[in-house]
């Protein structure tokens, strides 16, 4: 089985709850989409953290982000907001990170991608790493959507030039 993408696009990225529900990857009827909207929602968290963990909240279903998750986001991110623009098409280190517009992402499944019935770990590509960053993910039977587990794509990645004092 070879590895198999989906491109998302996002023309504007979801700054509350609302506008996330509102858009159509909400159904989250494939692991694709929840990934997308995981990444989408993270790059809310310097604008809006409160918001952030709603719209968080909302992508983990039954569950909700914990206190430690919380703090490991915050902890993940906090001053390094760019992490989580760098998995869009056009954000490179060279320009700090900023993505073109409309949003585009891609998200790939891998023969591993399915350890388990009802588990995924997706992942995107970051312009400033080396290798694929995963996200967990849960399949609800009853009603088929795929919700958020854990966050693993926020480890270091390049810093951006502009703050690199070797660039």
């Amino acid at each position: 089985m070879a590895n198999r993408e989906e491109t998302i696009i996002f023309n504007s990225l979801p700054e509350n709850l609302t506008a996330l529900q509102a858009l159509p990857e909400a159904s989250l009827d494939s692991p694709f989409k929840t990934t997308a909207l995981v990444v989408a929602a993270l790059c809310n968290l310097e604008k809006d953290e409160a918001a952030t963990f709603e719209m968080l909240d909302f992508l983990k279903g039954p569950d909700s982000v914990s206190m430690f998750e919380k703090q490991f986001i915050k902890e993940r991110l906090s001053g390094k907001y760019y992490k989580t623009f760098s998995y869009f098409a056009g954000a490179t280190p060279e320009n700090a990170y900023v993505p073109t517009k409309p949003y585009t992402i891609v998200v790939t499944e891998t023969p591993y991608s399915y350890p388990q019935e009802n588990y995924a770990t997706m992942y995107v590509t970051s312009s400033g790493a080396d290798s694929p960053r995963g996200i967990r993910l849960r399949k609800k039977p009853s009603t088929g959507q795929w919700f958020l587990v854990e966050i693993q794509c926020l480890s270091d990645i390049r810093v951006p030039v502009e703050a690199d004092p070797w660039a």
